[in-house]
């Protein structure tokens, strides 16, 4: 009797793929939009106040909320919270003593804005260090593009008035906001250099390098002494904490091409050559607009000495000014050029961010906010100190953090917040914040984003 073998089963079907969710947007690319729109030109003829980009950054905030509420989770850490938060007590008490309600309203809004709520929606929409270097590229290529018009606008005489001609470069901000161009390029040099001195790709650190250089020449074209001596302070201090080493060697390299161009080829303008040496003559012979600035000082610190607690209320520096400045205070400063007439721009700030919180807001508001800003420095330094301890490939974000904050608190010595380009620092406070809060307390912070996703079948998962 023959046995007849059983018919043979098919083959078992392979395993069916694991589910992979269509690729999402970044919520990040809300804040990048931001500084797109500050890349439109300014209206020759504005008062140099609030402009779409800070229009745009309201609806930011807001679409940050509608995300939190959907995604019912806990907006911030509770550390996060207190130092972001802080700076709200200030506000409010010179919010009450501001020389009308109105007065108090606009100025208390503008700073929230400024220093409390752009800078949390930008940490909220950042989900890890991805999304921080998408926006640090950001800010290098808004410095770019500023930077080109401005380099254009010097070669063809159609910048803002200085001296007598319209060689000032100062991007599509206009002459009313002559310091515009130079910060958004500081801010992008001081990111650029930092993804250059990062562990990141060979490809990724060689083009930032390029960008950092290539910013140099409009910063040097836009005139501005305050934002060469903070971003050569910052750019001296990002080469120190990415190695000692490494900074001997750029340096030596920096100081030995600089000599080659300047002494040797005789790169530079008289003009340029003329305002690098005026830094050095503030004391001894300064010009009409450093002395307005010392006479403006002086009236600051006057304000504070008469409203030591709560200064003279929000907005209340204009009211005060003539009352407590000496007679060597000019009417205002001449702008025109880059499309715009002649005209007389009001003296309406110490220029120094620490005199004029201290005038408006007293010894209380210069706490609460020269608080967070301290608080904020010593946790991006130790973000810093455990990234370099564990080799974490996150020193880029490290020194872009640390040198946008000691950018901004150097230039707040002799410069403040006004102008189209200030939405620009509620978005670099957000970077700020967010390493040293976030990015810079974990390897690898998990963000809201990634978080695994189960789906049918037996051990399976995937990741937003």
């Amino acid at each position: 009797m023959s046995l007849v073998p059983p018919p043979s089963l098919p083959p078992p079907p392979p395993p069916s793929p694991p589910l992979r969710l269509p690729p999402r947007l970044s919520p990040v690319l809300a804040a990048v939009a931001v500084l797109v729109l500050l890349a439109l030109p300014v209206a020759p003829a504005g008062e140099g106040g609030a402009g779409p980009a800070d229009a745009l950054s309201a609806l930011v905030v807001a679409f940050t909320v509608v995300r939190l509420l959907r995604a019912r989770r806990r907006p911030l850490p509770r550390t996060a919270a207190v130092v972001l938060g802080l700076p709200v007590a200030g506000l409010a008490l010179a919010a009450m003593d501001a020389v009308s309600p109105g007065a108090g309203i606009n100025g208390l809004g503008r700073y929230l804005q400024i220093f409390v709520l752009v800078p949390a929606a930008v940490v909220l929409l950042i989900r890890d260090r991805r999304d921080f270097r998408l926006l640090a590229w950001a800010f290098v290529a808004l410095a770019g593009w500023e930077g080109a018009v401005g380099v254009h606008q010097y070669l063809t005489g159609t910048g803002a008035s200085y001296q007598g001609e319209d060689i000032r470069a100062v991007g599509t901000f206009g002459a009313q906001d002559v310091m515009g161009m130079a910060t958004v390029v500081s801010f992008g040099l001081v990111c650029a250099v930092g993804l250059a001195l990062g562990r990141t790709p060979a490809r990724e650190r060689t083009i930032a390098a390029v960008c950092a250089v290539a910013l140099l020449l409009p910063l040097a074209l836009s005139f501005s002494r305050g934002a060469w001596i903070a971003t050569a302070a910052t750019l001296a201090v990002q080469l120190v904490l990415a190695g000692v080493r490494r900074a001997l060697k750029i340096g030596a390299a920096v100081v030995a091409a600089g000599v080659l161009l300047v002494g040797g080829l005789g790169v530079g303008t008289a003009m340029l050559q003329e305002r690098i040496d005026s830094i050095t003559q503030v004391t001894d012979a300064p010009d009409q607009s450093v002395t307005d600035r010392y006479t403006m000082w002086a009236a600051a610190t006057d304000m504070w000495r008469q409203h030591p607690l709560t200064g003279v209320g929000l907005k209340g520096f204009p009211e005060y000014r003539d009352g407590h400045a000496s007679l060597a205070l000019s009417s205002g400063s001449d702008t025109g050029g880059a499309g715009a007439a002649f005209r007389k721009q009001p003296l309406l700030s110490p220029h120094n961010m620490y005199l004029l919180v201290l005038s408006e807001q007293g010894l209380i508001g210069l706490l609460c906010l020269g608080g967070a800003w301290l608080a904020l420095l010593v946790c991006a330094l130790r973000g810093l100190w455990r990234t370099r301890r564990s080799r974490v490939p996150a020193l880029d974000c490290a020194l872009v953090a640390c040198g946008l904050l000691t950018w901004q608190l150097i230039d707040f010595v002799y410069a403040d917040i006004g102008g189209p380009s200030t939405v620009l620092t509620a978005v670099c406070f957000g970077l700020i914040a967010w390493w040293s809060l976030i990015g810079g307390t974990h390897a690898d912070p998990p963000g809201p984003d990634t978080a695994p996703v189960p789906v049918p079948g037996p051990g399976k998962a995937v990741t937003r």
